[in-house]
């Protein structure tokens, strides 16, 4: 699901079938994340993950089409099974909220997305809902192979 709440922020909100732990170690074990970041048909060649706050995070994102995407993240906040904060410094700058809902053994995984320019919003504000939804599934494919 996705709403867009202000001028400049997407929201994708979406309930998994897997623990609020399981969901989170997704998201902070790089060898898992590789996997899933990114919409469908992109695969992540990672360069540096320092999971702290003040700790960088880049990677080149490898389009199904042949083009490379630089990406140069920076941690702002690790709240073990709750909550991840990293601001986005690649072109389009934004600042990412993930948030992680324990629902008795299922996870509600918020992810927010502020953008720093609105007329960069404005450009990629018709696709980006997409690829997050597509994030989603792959994350969930991802989620379905992992155990406790």
């Amino acid at each position: 699901m996705m709403e867009m709440m202000d001028d400049n922020e997407i929201i994708s909100t979406r309930e998994f079938d897997a623990s609020q732990e399981l969901v989170f170690k997704a998201w902070t074990a790089p060898e898992l994340l590789a996997q899933w970041w990114g919409p469908t048909g992109f695969t992540n060649k990672f360069h540096e993950f320092d999971l702290r706050p003040g700790g960088n995070w880049r990677f080149v994102m490898h389009g199904p089409n042949g083009v490379d995407f630089p990406n140069h993240n920076v941690f702002a906040e690790i709240v073990p099974r709750e909550r991840i904060v990293l601001d986005h410094l690649s072109n389009p700058e934004f600042r990412v909220t993930a948030t992680f809902e324990d629902l008795e053994g299922r996870t509600r995984l918020t992810f927010r997305q502020r953008f720093k320019n609105i007329k960069e919003f404005e450009k990629i504000k018709t696709y980006c809902a997409e690829a997050n939804e597509q994030n989603f599934d792959r994350l969930g494919i991802v989620l379905a192979g992992m155990t406790e």
